[in-house]
């Protein structure tokens, strides 16, 4: 019998079907929805990414090149701090160049709070551990704030509790940052304001979970989740994968910040990675390679390394398998939408399933590379100059 009437099996790809929603761990937990600039959090917006300069603000020129390198590698709103005369006077230019939402991060001084709103920010940090006076201005700030169509943050920190809360609790817990923001939340909404999101972060992961846990239970206030102070790239992002993972799980997070002692790109990088491997983003490239053994007959460490540096920046949904040997090596190279499994110093090059070719151990990379490229054009989008389809808007 020919093979008239066979029905194929479908080959599952890394690329999700666009008429289904990807599963998620649990779904948002409803909270009012706001606005910072442009960009909706809260209520049923995407979760958002955010980072903050490094540069001084007052340095204009310095301070918007930033901005654009953060918002090309897929940052959704940036802080810029803003402790100085002269840092509040260039808020209006940065506010109006800048092409994603500025948030104006202010401490000590009310004054910068309106110098914020009337330079156009999408949206102002306040802190009301350490701003002076600020009980007495939250009326003054709700008026000008929802005249202006400006948003807030009440940002707690574990750092700059309210010394009446340091001596009521003895130390920054759970209930002592989550009290200093219920009770800041609750002067804005008495004067009918409730434009505003609130964090309560802390350096310690466990401590943090909790205290937003607690928040949760007590408001649909939209939530900022951040780890202060996270520490160095390494650390920083376990403790902060961590927390969000623990939190983002069970629906609590409207927007992140990776809190990292490396350059503000970097926690872009790891704050989308962390809302795509949640499915609460959608998936960019991806990278399934092995952990090496000694069944491994190629270089595993470098081949990925090699591959990933050569699609950097490739934006479409593309999942792409890196294996050693020939026990999970073709599965998951067939799996994947492109893949190689290697071994005897070559490669066999998967597409979708099928092995189209296998080419030596020195080509592999360049082979992907290349194939990497074409799928993306056949998806409708293009390569510059031959290398990886980047985004730069």
């Amino acid at each position: 019998m020919g093979d008239t009437g066979r029905v194929s099996t479908p080959i599952s790809l890394g690329i999700p079907n666009v008429k289904e929603q990807p599963p998620v761990l649990a779904p948002r937990r409803p909270t009012r929805k706001i606005r910072v600039g442009n960009v909706e959090v809260g209520g049923d917006a995407p979760v958002s990414v955010q980072s903050m300069t490094t540069t001084k603000t007052h340095d204009i020129n310095a301070t918007l090149q930033q901005i654009a390198e953060l918002t090309a590698s897929g940052c959704d709103i940036v802080r810029v701090a803003c402790p100085t005369d002269k840092d509040a006077e260039a808020l209006p230019i940065i506010a109006k160049k800048s092409q994603i939402p500025v948030i104006a991060d202010i401490h000590f001084q009310p004054k910068y709070v309106f110098a914020a709103i009337e330079a156009g920010c999408g949206a102002v940090r306040v802190n009301p551990g350490n701003i002076r006076k600020f009980d007495d201005k939250v009326k003054e700030i709700a008026q000008a704030a929802s005249d202006a169509g400006v948003s807030l943050r009440i940002g707690v920190n574990a750092g700059s509790l309210d010394p009446r809360l340091l001596k009521k609790y003895g130390k920054a817990t759970p209930e002592a940052l989550v009290e200093s923001a219920v009770w800041e939340a609750s002067l804005f909404e008495e004067h009918g304001f409730h434009d505003f999101k609130i964090s309560v972060k802390h350096n310690d992961p466990v401590v943090m979970v909790r205290a937003y846990e607690l928040l949760s239970e007590q408001g649909d206030w939209p939530l900022h989740l951040g780890v202060t102070e996270a520490g160095p790239a390494f650390q920083g992002t376990i403790k902060s994968a961590t927390a969000f993972g623990a939190l983002l799980s069970k629906g609590i997070g409207d927007t992140i910040r990776v809190s990292l002692s490396a350059p503000p790109v970097e926690e872009i990088k790891v704050g989308n990675q962390i809302l795509e491997s949640l499915n609460l983003r959608p998936r960019k490239l991806e990278i399934v390679s092995c952990p090496s053994c000694g069944r491994a007959q190629v270089d595993v460490y470098q081949l990925a390394d090699d591959v990933t540096a050569g699609l950097e920046g490739m934006t479409v949904p593309l999942r792409v398998a890196v294996m050693g040997c020939v026990v999970n090596g073709p599965g998951e190279a067939r799996e994947a939408d492109l893949g190689v499994a290697s071994g005897n110093g070559k490669g066999q090059i998967f597409v979708k399933g099928e092995v189209i070719k296998t080419v030596p151990e020195d080509q592999i990379v360049e082979t992907l590379i290349a194939e990497a490229n074409r799928i993306a054009e056949e998806m409708g989008l293009e390569s510059e100059a031959g290398g990886p389809v980047v985004s730069v808007s």
